[in-house]
């Protein structure tokens, strides 16, 4: 579908600078704007492509002050960067939806299915599943026994949901997921051999929650692992058992957690960053990429880096010694040598 400028503008409620009747029916990267598309500038890095970009929208911050002549239609708005994600919402909404129930998907008779459901080709689903509005679940999904997913949800290709496992309403998780499986607890016998000791908890997804592809949520030994309302969590996270993670934290890839640590509000996990097991996180604590958390973190709303983690500022002054220890070491050994000709020659 075609909008104009001013559609737009009217929609975000926004500003046009330049021509409020050139159409555009695309999205691109400024640096690589083609006529019929929209962009935008949010990151001054990109600041220079907005005077050569052929895209014939931009949108840019109400703040934004042009220094040489700009050939595309600017919309002003408060923020170009959420204003471009309200926008690419609304593109996905008018996308056409999936309905109906595949011929080759095996739904057990006790599952309870909600109103305009979509299930796929191979989706396996149990006992007493139940299943909200408005929800799709792609192709090989797998829905154990008991397991729950709310309205308005979309389960991926091949994503797993184990026995009695919850997803609440407007959960997105990605293909290859796997939600539910066996925390990682085994008991050494007198001989060093593993016992298994049975997980017989749960996994509990509340409301607005997104997990990434090949992430895995483990169920509880007893009772529940809990993500709560509005968690975003990338690709590739491990987190353990009786793991409890608080409400619109988010976490990047490769991330793990360990068994029953507790994470905090509005808590920031960048990529690779391993929290140990039974510590207790701040709400608004921030860990900068590859940190290491043995301890709880008891100060709220702070930013860590390094292992063990430490605050940033004290990390940065850290590092200017780091990198500098190989000219320490040399001073270090030519102040030695000093010391032991003078105290040769007394």
């Amino acid at each position: 579908m075609k909008f104009s400028a001013q559609q737009i503008a009217d929609y975000l409620s926004g500003e046009v600078v330049g021509n409020p009747n050139v159409f555009v029916n695309n999205f691109s990267k400024i640096e690589e704007g083609q006529p019929g598309t929209l962009t935008f500038l949010s990151n001054p890095k990109y600041t220079p492509f907005i005077y050569t970009t052929k895209a014939d929208i931009v949108l840019v911050d109400a703040t934004f002050e042009a220094e040489a002549p700009i050939s595309a239609t600017l919309i002003k708005v408060e923020s170009a960067y959420q204003a471009l994600a309200k926008l690419l919402q609304l593109s996905e909404s008018l996308k056409p939806k999936k309905n109906g129930i595949h011929t080759l998907a095996f739904i057990d008779e006790t599952a309870h299915l909600g109103k305009d459901v979509y299930v796929g080709a191979f989706v396996s689903i149990g006992k007493n599943v139940c299943i909200g509005d408005n929800t799709r679940i792609y192709a090989s999904v797998v829905m154990e026994d008991g397991a729950s997913v709310g309205n308005n949800s979309i389960l991926y290709p091949h994503v797993t949901l184990y026995e009695n496992c919850k997803v609440g309403n407007n959960c997105i998780i990605h293909a290859g997921a796997v939600i539910g499986a066996d925390g990682f607890g085994f008991a050494p016998d007198n001989e060093g051999h593993y016992n298994k000791i049975p997980q017989i908890g749960n996994v509990v997804i509340e409301d607005d929650v997104e997990i990434g592809a090949n992430t895995t949520i483990d169920r509880a030994t007893m009772e529940s692992t809990i993500i709560r309302r509005g968690t975003k969590i990338d690709n590739l996270v491990q987190i353990a058992h009786n793991v409890e993670i608080g409400e619109y934290s988010g976490m990047a890839a490769q991330t793990g957690i360990a068994g029953s640590t507790k994470i905090g509000k509005h808590c920031i996990l960048a990529g690779q960053v391993g929290i140990a097991g039974h510590l207790d996180i701040a709400d608004g604590s921030i860990f900068l990429a590859q940190t290491g958390v043995p301890n709880s973190i008891k100060q709220p709303n702070q930013m860590w880096q390094g292992y063990p983690a430490v605050p940033v500022a004290t990390f940065r002054r850290s590092s200017v010694v780091y990198k500098n220890l190989s000219d320490l070491q040399r001073k270090i050994y030519a102040l030695e040598k000093q010391i032991n000709q003078l105290t040769a020659t007394k």
